[in-house]
């Protein structure tokens, strides 16, 4: 089984491909506030599984959901890319990146993402969290949940304007299978990968908005390279497209290593 994608600029040589994935409740219509800037480089965008197009596939955790990106891009022919998540999906590309058969990734670049607890009090505590999302999702009427959960301090830089446009994109969904997608991929069960993401061979680098607070002292306090978008929050791809793919391209045209930084300090 493969998920759902749509692709852009497939014709373009030279260049690795762009693999975007998205966040809970989004779809690759997402990304499209970066379509006119990424002229030139090929790019695949994905629907996670019980999202978009992808909305019939499950998941049992993340093993399953790296299985189903591994055996998409085989189908796709992609055999050179850059991942490219968003809050989920960025915690879905760090799982990946840090799993072995990870043949023809070039680097990783997350929005927003959490690299994983190292504490169990703190994975109990997010357990609760995310089950306590998953019932809401389940009982209360669908725009009373969105609206709720675009409310939670994550999301506070929303406008009102930009919180209704984002509840208006998310109606769509099917509670019931976001519902099982957030607890099979809840942050209680992702394994801890600071470790392991400090010994990749490839680079990576953390985007978060200026006013992601949160998400930025996160990627400082685990010692990762951060790149700020300005005027943006935690949805940074959506709030500043243009300074996003400007960042994100610089950093893939020319990745800062930290082992060729050492060896040059």
């Amino acid at each position: 089984m493969t998920l759902a994608c749509t692709s852009l600029n497939a014709g373009a040589t030279g260049r690795p491909w762009l693999v975007f994935l998205h966040g809970l409740l989004g779809s690759v219509q997402d990304w499209q506030p970066l379509l006119p800037a990424l002229e030139g480089w090929p790019c695949l965008f994905v629907d996670l599984p019980g999202h978009g197009h992808s909305a019939n596939v499950t998941a049992a955790g993340f093993a399953d959901v790296s299985q189903l990106l591994t055996d998409t891009l085989h189908q796709q022919g992609i055999s050179s890319y850059w991942l490219i998540g968003y809050s989920l999906g960025g915690r879905i590309s760090l799982y990946h990146a840090c799993q072995g058969d990870r043949s023809g990734l070039q680097g990783v670049l997350v929005e927003g993402a959490h690299p994983g607890l190292n504490c169990q009090a703190e994975r109990a505590q997010r357990r609760h969290h995310d089950q306590q999302w998953a019932t809401r999702f389940l009982q209360l009427p669908w725009k009373q949940a969105l609206a709720s959960w675009y409310r939670q301090p994550v999301f506070s830089s929303l406008t009102d304007e930009q919180r209704q446009q984002l509840i208006l994109l998310r109606e769509n969904n099917n509670p019931h299978v976001v519902a099982a997608m957030l607890t099979a991929t809840s942050l209680s069960v992702q394994p801890d990968l600071r470790g392991e993401l400090h010994q990749l061979s490839v680079p990576f680098v953390w985007l978060c908005g200026s006013h992601d607070t949160k998400f930025i002292h996160l990627a400082q306090h685990s010692g990762f390279e951060l790149r700020t978008i300005a005027n943006a929050g935690h949805n940074a791809h959506r709030e500043n497209p243009a300074e996003f793919v400007r960042q994100a391209l610089a950093f893939i045209i020319s990745p800062v290593l930290k082992d060729v930084a050492h060896d040059l300090s």
